[in-house]
C-alpha cells in the first residue's frame, strides 16, 4: 500500500498512517456488512482512482474473485466513488450491479480524517444468496452501518489503538451489543458459550455487561472498576478475563455513528487453549535454560578437576602431560561458555559475537604478559547452537595452535579474526572465518590436509565433518599464517 500510496497521491505521512490503521481494522466492517471492501484514492492529478486495499469477509461470498488492488479507474466511471468523495456522505446504489451473473449491491463510504475526505471505501455485497437475515445478521448490518458512519465522520478507527489482526477477537468469535447504558441487547451463540465457561448460568441479553463481567472473574480484592467500565463499552480498549477453567479475550469497541455513543460492540473470544500452550512454552524454555545452566556448571567442574590434575602433574615434573590436561581445560571452557549463553536466552540461538570475544580472551590467558594479542573484526551474528559449540572449540583450537606455535618465547604479535557472512533470504547462507597471525609462519613442507598435532584434527574434523563447511591452512602475505573457514549456516527454523 505504502508504494501505490506515494505513486498516484499526494497524501502525506499523517494520512498513510491513518490509511494503516483503518485497514488494520476493516475485516470488522467487512464481516460486519457480509461485504467486500476496496479501498480508493483519488490520483494526484485528480482524473483517477487507485486502489490501495482490498478486504473480503469471512462471514459471507465475495463479489471480487479477482485482487484488485493496483487498479485504476478514470473518475466519471464509478459516479458513487465521485459523489461520496466530492460531497464526503455515504451513497448507496438503487439497483444491484451485475457482476458474472452476480448480483452486487454498491456503496461507498467516505473516508475522513481531521475534516479531510481521504479516500472512499467501496462496499460490495454478493446478494445471490440472500434470505431473509437472522437476528444475528440483523445486529451485524446495524453494526457495519454505525461504524460506516463513524469512518464517514471521522470517529473511526481509533488513534492509538492499532490492533492486529491475527490476534485480535473476531465477529465470528464471539459478538455482543450493548445500549449506551452497557446493557446486553443481543449476544451471539459464541459469545454466550464463552460467558456460560466463565459460570454465567442466565441467558446475556437484559444484563449489564461490566458488573455481570466483574462478579464472573476471580475476586483478589476490590471489584476492578477499570473491568466494569471496559466491559461496559466506554472507550475502545482490550483486557482478558480468567475464570476457573478458561480464559476470555474481550475487546470493547465505542459506536458514535452521530457523535454521541448510542453503544457498543464487545467482540471476545475463548484462548483457553492458547494461553495454556503458551504456558508450557515458557515452561519448556525455562526447562531448557535451566538444562544449559546446569550442563555449563558441569563443565565448569570438569575444568576445574582437570586443572586440578594438571597442577599435581605439573609438580611432578611431566610438562607434556600437565600441557594436554590444559588444552582439555580450554576445550572444554569453550562448550561451557556456549551453554552458559544458550541459558540466557529464551530459543537455541546465540549472538556468537560475544561468544567469539570470550573465547579469545581465554585463548589470550596464555600470553599472560600480553605480547601477543587477539582482535575481532566482523561479525559472526546470531547462530543456531548446533553450529555454535562446535565452531566454538574450532575457534579455540584455531588461536591456540597461532598463539602456540606462531610465536617464540618472547615473540610479539597480534592475531586477527575476521568474520563476515552472506545471508541470503531465500538461499544458503554462509560464515567465512579467517584467523591470521603475525608469527613465524608454517613449517616447510607441512600440509594441512593431514599434518598437525591433535588440535588441527580436532578442526578439521569439525569443520568438515559436523559444520559441513571448507579448511584451510596457508601462509599470509608478508609472513605468518591463515585459517580458512568457510561454513554453511543451517536456514532459521520457523
Amino acid at each position: 500500500m505504502n508504494d501505490l500510496v506515494r505513486q498516484h497521491t499526494d497524501l502525506g505521512t499523517g494520512d498513510l498512517e491513518w490509511l494503516h490503521l483503518l485497514v488494520s481494522e476493516w475485516q470488522l466492517l467487512s464481516d460486519l456488512s457480509f461485504a467486500d471492501l476496496v479501498l480508493w484514492l483519488p490520483t494526484e492529478d485528480g482524473t483517477r482512482y487507485v486502489s490501495v486495499a482490498q478486504m473480503r469477509p469471512n462471514t459471507g461470498p465475495t463479489s471480487y474473485q479477482d485482487d484488485m488492488v493496483g487498479h485504476l479507474v478514470p473518475r466519471g466511471r464509478r459516479p458513487l466513488l465521485d459523489v461520496a468523495l466530492d460531497e464526503g456522505r455515504i451513497v448507496r446504489e438503487g439497483d444491484p450491479e451485475w457482476r458474472e451473473e452476480v448480483p452486487v449491491r454498491v456503496e461507498s463510504i467516505p473516508v475522513r480524517r481531521e475534516g479531510r475526505v481521504l479516500g472512499v471505501i467501496a462496499r460490495n455485497t454478493n446478494l445471490l444468496t440472500v434470505r431473509t437475515p437472522s437476528r444475528l445478521e440483523l445486529t451485524y448490518l446495524q453494526s457495519a452501518s454505525d461504524l460506516a458512519q463513524m469512518i464517514a465522520g471521522g470517529a473511526f478507527p481509533f488513534p492509538g489503538q492499532q490492533v492486529g489482526m491475527d490476534r485480535a477477537p473476531r465477529v465470528g468469535d464471539g459478538f455482543i451489543r450493548l445500549d449506551a447504558e452497557g446493557t446486553v441487547q443481543y449476544a451471539s451463540p459464541n459469545a454466550l458459550s464463552a460467558y456460560h465457561r466463565l459460570g454465567l448460568a442466565a441467558d446475556l441479553v437484559g444484563l449489564p455487561l461490566g458488573p455481570t463481567t466483574a462478579d464472573l472473574a476471580p475476586t483478589r480484592g476490590p471489584v476492578d472498576e477499570s473491568l466494569v467500565k471496559l466491559a461496559s463499552g466506554w472507550a475502545p480498549r482490550e483486557t482478558e478475563i480468567e475464570g476457573a477453567d478458561c480464559v476470555i479475550q474481550l475487546r470493547a469497541i465505542p459506536l458514535k455513528p452521530k457523535g454521541e455513543r448510542i453503544g457498543s460492540l464487545i467482540l471476545l473470544r475463548d484462548v483457553t487453549e492458547l494461553r495454556r500452550r503458551e504456558r508450557e512454552l515458557i515452561t519448556k524454555d525455562a526447562t531448557i535454560r535451566e538444562i544449559h545452566h546446569r550442563v555449563k556448571n558441569n563443565l565448569q567442574t570438569v575444568a576445574a578437576l582437570l586443572r586440578l590434575q594438571a597442577r599435581r602433574i605439573g609438580a611432578a615434573g611431566d610438562s607434556n602431560a600437565r600441557a594436554a590436561l590444559e588444552e582439555a581445560v580450554r576445550r572444554v571452557g569453550s562448550i561451557a561458555i556456549v551453554h552458559e549463553t544458550l541459558s540466557q536466552n529464551l530459543d537455541e540461538r546465540v549472538e556468537f559475537d560475544e561468544i567469539a570475544d570470550r573465547v579469545i580472551a581465554m585463548v589470550a590467558e596464555l600470553s599472560p604478559d600480553g605480547r601477543v594479542v587477539g582482535r575481532r573484526n566482523g561479525r559472526f551474528g546470531i547462530l543456531d547452537a548446533e553450529t555454535a559449540t562446535p565452531l566454538s572449540m574450532v575457534l579455540t583450537e584455531v588461536l591456540q595452535n597461532a598463539l602456540e606455535h606462531g610465536f617464540g618465547p618472547g615473540e610479539r604479535g597480534a592475531i586477527d579474526v575476521l568474520a563476515s557472512r552472506t545471508d541470503v533470504p531465500r538461499g544458503p547462507s554462509r560464515l567465512l572465518v579467517t584467523v591470521e597471525d603475525d608469527g613465524r609462519g608454517l613449517p616447510e613442507g607441512f600440509d594441512p590436509r593431514g599434518g598437525g598435532n591433535l588440535g588441527l584434527q580436532i578442526v578439521r574434523t569439525l569443520a568438515e565433518g559436523e559444520l559441513g563447511g571448507r579448511f584451510d591452512m596457508l601462509p599470509a602475505e608478508g609472513g605468518g599464517t591463515r585459517v580458512i573457514l568457510d561454513l554453511p549456516l543451517r536456514p532459521e527454523k520457523r
